[in-house]
């Protein structure tokens, strides 16, 4: 016996523990249960030294166990004393909470005392009003989740990246740019256009709901393609308007257009038309720029681009540019003025998300309830949707911020400029005598073409 008893194990370590804890409350002693894995243990000890045999060793598994159930018990015994403690201290009547509340409380239980009458005269009211209140919270969570999945709540579509599509060519730079080309070639086209797309867009955008049979019908070439970093173009790490107009140009020239071409620009793509107007206008026949087109038919939205922080406008015209705008489109602009690294959180919130939201809410315009209707149309919200998915391709944020931080940075020129002005001559002699001689006349300077902007 001596033996068997000579090396204690755990457990009767922390059974000697446990047998008289010294914790005293109002002179009563707190005992703690001795576990009853210890009265067991200590039964199947005696039994095997009366056989004389030795104890088998305990395995892991069962030390786990009985540790666990000894912890158990000393947490329960814990909780019990706990909740005395609450009890005397704060359920009493002469304790703080119950004194503030006890006021409340009963005016509170006398005005809905006439609830018990529906109640049954065997149901005390302190233990059925809980469970009924109880039962009330989860019906209306099972309502409120049922309704989330109702039919008529639209389903939130994912963005599918399609395979590759686009015509691509070789800048000099190195870089890549995507195309689609719709009407007739180039090299036999009686008029050329080239319309570059706006921010969230793609080559795919061209002219909404202008057939192409329509296109070929006048002879007529349309061009479109996708910015750096957009649809299936190669990003330009450095690219401005200027870039821009040359990346525009060359696109030109590689698919026959050697004549010249018309720019149409619409939404933010009117500050790369306003670009090729500033810095290649010898080789542009006309712009167009359009404002809103409301029509149901036309199929399209569309708007042309100035920077709201132009320094020529005066505080009237900034005034009323900014007025129209709805808040969360005044803040996208803060932003890419002010902080720009900010936007990468709204813009993979939205677009970036890898799922399709609201148009409406995508374009940040007020708009009209014909436009609203427009929406609405399934073949409008088709083609939006690929247009977008094919935009965001490569999911690549910087080329957003970097095109939205163009679109409010100092362009480089200002649309004043490129107004058509009389250059004279200088004053002096020499031009005087020029004057004089050759009968010289002020010169016309600026883009000498026609600009057309629409307003419907």
């Amino acid at each position: 016996m001596s033996e068997v008893r000579g090396s204690k194990t755990w457990a009767d370590e922390l059974a000697s523990l446990v047998e008289d804890t010294g914790i005293r409350y109002n002179g009563d002693e707190i005992g703690i249960s001795t576990p009853v894995f210890e009265i067991k243990r200590s039964e199947t000890i005696v039994g095997e030294s009366l056989e004389g045999q030795s104890p088998e060793s305990e395995s892991l598994t069962d030390q786990v166990k009985e540790f666990a159930k000894a912890w158990g018990e000393l947490i329960l015994e814990l909780g019990k004393g706990c909740r005395d403690i609450v009890q005397q201290n704060f359920a009493t009547e002469d304790s703080y909470v119950v004194q503030k509340l006890r006021g409340p409380m009963a005016k509170v239980s006398s005005k809905l005392r006439f609830l018990n009458e529906y109640l049954p005269e065997d149901r005390d009211p302190v233990h059925a009003w809980p469970v009924i209140f109880f039962v009330f919270l989860l019906a209306f969570a099972a309502l409120n989740v049922n309704t989330k999945h109702d039919s008529s709540v639209p389903l939130v579509k994912e963005v599918y990246i399609h395979p590759p599509s686009a015509t691509l060519i070789l800048l000099p730079d190195g870089r890549h740019m995507a195309y689609r080309e719709l009407g007739v070639p180039g090299d036999r086209a009686r008029f050329s256009l080239i319309a570059p797309h706006g921010f969230l867009s793609s080559r795919l955008a061209g002219i909404p709901g202008v057939k192409e049979s329509l296109l070929e019908q006048f002879g007529v070439c349309l061009v479109t393609y996708d910015l750096p970093g957009f649809g299936e173009s190669d990003p330009h790490t450095n690219r401005n308007l200027n870039s821009s107009a040359m990346d525009m140009l060359y696109l030109a020239n590689t698919i026959g257009i050697n004549d010249k071409f018309w720019v149409l620009g619409y939404s933010s793509g009117a500050m790369h038309a306003w670009a090729a107007l500033k810095y290649i206008p010898d080789r542009i026949a006309g712009m167009l720029t359009f404002s809103f087109i409301k029509s149901t038919k036309a199929q399209a939205m569309l708007a042309p681009m100035v920077n709201p922080y132009e320094s020529s406008m005066t505080k009237e015209e900034i005034s009323r540019t900014w007025e129209k705008w709805v808040r969360r489109r005044k803040l996208m602009y803060y932003l890419a003025r002010r902080f720009p690294k900010f936007l990468s959180y709204f813009y993979r919130r939205s677009f970036l998300s890898g799922k399709h939201g609201q148009v409406d809410k995508w374009l940040s315009l007020s708009l009209g309830n014909r436009d609203k209707g427009l929406l609405e149309e399934p073949r409008f919200e088709e083609f939006w949707h690929r247009d977008v998915e094919e935009s965001v391709r490569q999911r690549n944020i910087k080329p957003f911020i970097e095109e939205a931080v163009l679109q409010v940075s100092n362009w480089g020129f200002s649309l004043a400029d490129l107004e058509v002005q009389k250059k004279c001559l200088g004053k002096g002699i020499l031009p005087w005598l020029k004057f004089i001689y050759s009968q010289a006349e002020c010169e016309l300077t600026g883009f000498l073409g026609p600009v057309h902007i629409w307003q419907v």
